[in-house]
């Protein structure tokens, strides 16, 4: 027995619980950023903050952002599918609906990966799991937005819709993201918050005049958190565990983050979901396990 292989798997499987929590507790620090920071200005900061985060580490790291106009194109439009839209999006529904919500319908992302997969792109093959995966997601959904949502036919169900189309935009960004081959992975991060930094900031001074605001110590120390940990931190932890676990094993973390993200929100909010939440809960985690859960675990390669 390789003692230390076992050591460095146990090192990465607990990065990956660190990474569904740091991703799974985003939604928390939303819902407190926004009670006192518009969802634009909240997100122009967490993008600019985050952004020169992952440049800051770049640098440190040895490794140049590209400087050609094509790639900051590309870096714009992933910016405008992976942060822009959605973080606004989420962070606009979360002044309407609860974390733990949110968190649920937002993790639907690799459900919605694989329906624009097979229906547009078709780089990948149709598996009777990956079907398995896809009804039992959008049965959790629609048990959530179907039957909740009309508790509050108003704000509540446009705002479980907007979560729902940032999903969608995620999985876009999933699909065009497979364009930066060749990059450091962290490039195309970094250069996409900052893209989509130089987007959301001029749109707050606009629109939300953030000189204006008086926002409330939870709400400033929530937006750090958000930007710190949920975001720069959790995106280099994403980026060791691509080299260490792979990208396939990495993508476990999409079903760590669900029944993780409800309990922090339910912990920390003291919200609570209705019977049919957790069964929509239930069929949502079900869903993304069967299609993400690898046939064999990938053997855990050393850090560079």
């Amino acid at each position: 027995m390789d003692t230390r292989q076992d050591t460095n798997l146990a090192i990465e499987l607990t990065l990956l619980v660190a990474l569904a929590t740091l991703w799974g507790g985003s939604y928390t620090f939303i819902k407190l950023g926004v009670a006192t920071i518009p969802p634009v200005t909240l997100i122009a900061a967490r993008t600019t903050v985050a952004g020169l985060l992952l440049l800051a580490i770049m640098r440190a790291r040895g490794i140049r952002m590209p400087t050609d106009a094509a790639t900051w194109r590309r870096f714009a439009f992933q910016a405008v599918l992976n942060s822009v839209i959605p973080w606004t999006l989420i962070a606009w529904g979360e002044r309407h609906v609860d974390a733990a919500l949110a968190t649920i319908l937002n993790s639907a992302g690799p459900i919605f990966t694989f329906l624009l997969t097979a229906i547009v792109t078709r780089h990948e093959a149709t598996t009777p799991r990956k079907l398995f995966g896809v009804v039992a997601g959008m049965a959790g959904i629609l048990l959530i937005v179907g039957v909740d949502a009309f508790h509050d036919i108003g704000s509540g169900l446009v705002a479980e819709a907007a979560i729902v189309a940032a999903t969608v935009c995620y999985a876009c960004a999933a699909i065009f993201g497979r364009s930066f081959k060749g990059l450091d992975p962290m490039a195309p991060a970094a250069g996409s918050l900052l893209a989509g930094a130089s987007v959301l900031i001029p749109a707050s001074l606009v629109v939300e005049r953030p000189w204006t605001l008086s926002p409330s110590l939870s709400s400033i120390l929530a937006l750090l958190a958000l930007a710190v940990f949920s975001t720069a931190a959790a995106f280099a932890i994403y980026f060791r565990l691509i080299q260490t676990l792979g990208s396939v094993g990495t993508t476990a973390q999409a079903y760590l983050r669900v029944p993780i993200g409800v309990a922090i929100s339910v912990a920390c909010l003291g919200e609570s979901l209705s019977q049919t939440a957790w069964i929509g809960l239930a069929c949502v985690v079900l869903g993304v396990a069967a299609m993400a859960i690898p046939a064999r675990w990938p053997a855990v390669a050393k850090p560079s």
